[in-house]
């Protein structure tokens, strides 16, 4: 199975989680499994939320930023990927100049 994002639904999430500005997503769902690309603009954030049932991967494709993994900050940037184990809070920021662009993998339980 492929998933064609050039092709693919934008959705807008105004303060998605609980953050700053909005995220802008084209998202896959099956049921089970939730594949997005996702795309914060210069000093949008996700919020900080909790990952009770699941972890979810982020792996970034362009611009810079911080994560914010149970307290701890780390700068992520393009070709890196981010880990939030389940039972994990965590939130991101772009702080950065250009959009910043990720791949998220969230298997649902």
């Amino acid at each position: 199975m492929t998933i064609d994002y050039p092709t693919a639904e934008v959705q807008v999430f105004p303060q998605f989680k609980g953050g700053e500005k909005e995220m802008r997503a084209a998202m896959f769902f099956d049921g089970r499994t939730r594949i997005l690309k996702g795309r914060l603009a210069p000093g949008a954030s996700i919020g900080l939320h909790r990952h009770d049932t699941s972890c979810e991967v982020m792996y970034f494709l362009e611009g810079s930023g911080r994560v914010l993994l149970d307290g701890v900050e780390e700068r992520v940037h393009a070709d890196m990927v981010h880990y939030c184990p389940k039972g994990s809070s965590h939130t991101l920021l772009n702080d950065g100049t250009v959009d910043l662009v990720f791949v998220g993998v969230v298997p649902e339980q």
